[in-house]
């Protein structure tokens, strides 16, 4: 069977509103993030929920830029690839914390330690290597991709507006985490994962695009339209 693509569309839309969903069920009971909580199976199964979720995401964004390409011009361009750089390296960031990270909870608590102080924006008190880097841009990539993107998904007027809306606010909003206390990442996580709910839901539900001929257009047609 030929992909076309209003299939992808839905399937990038149904990617979406499950990366949501996994972005705001990660958050439920998540235990502090120290060391001793590094070396848990309950760790190891969030961020492994976490990788999926950046996975599903990069997908889901991908559709929404491809189903509104023209619409959203160069912001949602510049939106879609910096946003995507961060999901990506987000993805990479969480099979670490999966695979990497617990092992070396016990062998090099010192390590571990420093990397999950700068993942919330603190200062390692020894070098991590590239670590630091990856954390860095993957964060940036999420804040000013997700407000970027945010608002041009909003200016095109595709797809739910008020989704669009709240994914700028949503990812901005996590700069607040700066001066809150660390238990208040949780719930600024929800806004940001009910806006990929609510426009992967738009996605899957908009009007496929077709061809001057009526047909259904081809992925390289529809990228194009």
């Amino acid at each position: 069977m030929t992909p076309t693509a209003g299939w992808l569309s839905r399937a990038a839309g149904i990617s979406a509103a499950i990366a949501g969903t996994l972005f705001i069920g990660v958050q439920i009971g998540h235990p502090a993030m120290d060391v001793s909580a590094v070396a848990t199976t309950d760790w190891v199964v969030r961020s492994s929920a976490k990788a999926l979720m950046a996975a599903l995401a990069l997908a889901g964004i991908t559709g929404m830029y491809l189903r509104q390409i023209r619409q959203t011009g160069i912001l949602g361009f510049l939106g879609y690839v910096v946003f995507a750089a961060g999901y990506l390296l987000m993805m990479s960031t969480e099979v670490i914390a999966a695979a990497v990270l617990p092992a070396l909870a016990r062998t090099a608590p010192g390590y571990v330690a420093d990397v999950l102080a700068v993942a919330f924006g603190g200062t390692a008190t020894h070098g991590i290597g590239a670590m630091q880097a990856v954390i860095v841009v993957s964060s940036v990539g999420y804040l000013a991709g997700g407000c970027l993107f945010g608002i041009a998904l909003f200016r095109a007027r595709v797809l739910a507006r008020w989704a669009s809306a709240l994914l700028a606010a949503g990812t901005v909003a996590t700069l607040a985490l700066a001066v809150l206390p660390e238990w208040f990442n949780r719930p600024l996580a929800v806004p940001t994962g009910v806006a990929l709910i609510g426009l992967g839901i738009s996605l899957w539900r908009s009007r496929p695009i077709t061809a001057g001929d009526g047909r259904t257009p081809s992925p390289a047609e529809y990228a194009a339209a």
